[in-house]
């Protein structure tokens, strides 16, 4: 059983990093994609991402219960592709209604600790392999506004926690890996 995160900026090559990884584990591949199309341009996105990866590849979409379906899917013949943490992060952010979190405190929904917390507390359990995607979003100037502020903060959180319980952990910049954690995958 090996968990890892491959993390790095916009375009950056981390999700073929991660496909790579996944291709050459030799196990059955999930892949687990938390997006949500809410627009055309996101729409544009998730095809292009669908159309990269391998078609004998299972899609599971999970927004938010990503902790549960981890823990439903998961086996020692599997690997799990978790495409990506980011983008669950911004889901869990605004999973309660409205268009943006109480601006003024940033008060985060409590299903967004909840679901945190319990991928934490569960990922070191799991029975099979997981590969985790995320952003890298906070190496570059301190956003302008609050909620921009706020996810950029709960992003590196959320990566540096996951990091934490990972074996490996590798960032791509301009499709080259660097290994942080565990060395070559």
């Amino acid at each position: 059983m090996t968990h890892t995160l491959v993390f790095g900026g916009a375009r950056s090559g981390k999700s073929a990093h991660a496909e790579r990884l996944a291709t050459q584990s030799g196990k059955e591949v999930i892949y687990l994609a938390t997006a949500r199309a809410g627009d055309g341009e996101m729409a544009t996105r998730i095809a292009h991402h669908r159309d990269q990866r391998p078609a004998v590849w299972p899609t599971v979409e999970e927004p938010l219960a990503l902790a549960d379906t981890l823990q439903r899917l998961s086996t020692p013949a599997n690997l799990i592709l978790v495409d990506c943490l980011t983008l669950w992060l911004t889901n869990l952010m605004f999973s309660e209604g409205g268009d943006y979190p109480d601006v003024g405190d940033i008060a985060l929904p409590a299903r967004f600790h909840r679901e945190r917390a319990r991928l934490l507390e569960l990922l070191p359990a799991l029975p099979g392999d997981v590969v985790f995607v995320s952003n890298e979003v906070g190496m570059g100037i301190v956003p302008y506004g609050a909620i921009s502020r706020c996810f950029t903060d709960e992003a590196g959180r959320l990566n540096q926690a996951v990091a934490a319980v990972c074996d490996r952990v590798t960032f791509v910049a301009a499709g080259l890996p660097l290994h942080l954690k565990g060395g070559p995958c």
